[in-house]
């Protein structure tokens, strides 16, 4: 049974990973009656059935009725999915092992609302009902095992609106993959003290001790303005102070060669995010790779996590 199920996936649009944004249209888009919908059918012949053998106008006119109601039922709920656009697909890296949180972003370009609108990534569901030329965003959980790049698989677009009789779906292939960073170390040694310049300090506007007495410049803050001695001279004169700078981090791939590479990498990532919590400024030495860094902050933390997530596997 799984393996029809599989061959019967893969004769469904779209067959290979496709760029985004995608609108879906009537060629990729499927129905089926569920089971609430196949017992109203069972419903309708044996009032059909009886209708006629009974020569029941009323019932006849009844049956007919709501068998015209089930066929425009059948046809709306193709038209929930048909012209939808899915726009993009992103997540955040997150370590290997927790789940990345998907975000769908799904746009209309026509005047007709959109109800019940049902993704399924896995074990992972998310509703949302969109306006008439109107954008949404539903978000989803993927399980991470390892860390690089992890392949996205279909992501199911369904709807049974607006009875409830039958099932609308279509699927959605991303071709872009997205990033898991390695898992960190638990309980990892504190971090290398070799660094490439020993502890000093430079200007800066939140330091907390006073380097020196400068001429005001356009854009000074005027509670930096020294007012005793501006008076003194006859000119303003602005405070400017210093704050300490820790020392560069050095973080050497070589320094680590009793360990295995998987381990090497799982200190690497704790020693970056200790680092970073820190505040202090590091370089990350890789084999066969430029040195990332000096540096500092959100964008060179995750160069460095990204360039330790895509180093080949053991």
């Amino acid at each position: 049974m799984a393996s029809h199920a599989r061959r019967l996936l893969q004769m469904a649009r779209p067959r290979t990973p496709e760029s985004l944004p995608q609108r879906l249209d009537r060629r990729r888009i499927y129905v089926l009656p569920t089971r609430f919908g196949l017992f109203v059918a069972c419903l309708l012949v044996a009032m059909l059935l009886g209708a006629l053998n009974y020569n029941n106008n009323p019932a006849l006119l009844l049956a007919l009725l709501l068998t015209a109601a089930a066929i425009a039922s059948t046809i709306a709920a193709h038209l929930q999915l048909s012209g939808l656009q899915i726009d993009a697909i992103s997540a955040e890296p997150v370590p290997a092992g927790q789940p990345l949180r998907l975000r769908v972003d799904l746009s209309l370009r026509d005047p007709r609302a959109r109800h019940g609108l049902h993704l399924q990534l896995g074990n992972s569901e998310a509703w949302l009902d969109l306006p008439a030329h109107g954008r949404g965003e539903a978000a989803l959980e993927v399980p991470s095992e390892r860390r690089g790049w992890l392949e996205l698989p279909r992501i199911r677009l369904s709807s049974t609106q607006p009875l409830g009789l039958v099932r609308a779906w279509s699927w959605v292939w991303p071709e872009e993959p997205l990033l898991v960073y390695p898992l960190a170390e638990a309980k990892a040694p504190p971090l290398p003290q070799q660094g490439s310049d020993p502890l000093h300090t430079r200007a800066h506007a939140n330091g907390e001790e006073l380097h020196q007495l400068r001429p005001y410049r356009a854009g000074d803050p005027p509670r930096s303005i020294a007012w005793k001695h501006s008076a003194r001279r006859d000119t303003l004169l602005v405070r400017e102070y210093e704050k300490p700078i820790g020392i560069e981090v050095v973080l050497d791939w070589r320094a680590l060669a009793p360990l295995g590479q998987e381990a090497r990498i799982a200190r690497l990532a704790r020693w970056v995010d200790s680092a970073e919590r820190e505040g202090r400024r590091y370089t990350l030495l890789l084999p066969m790779q430029p040195p990332l860094g000096p540096g500092q902050g959100a964008s060179h933390h995750h160069l460095c996590l990204r360039a330790l997530a895509l180093l080949p596997h053991d």
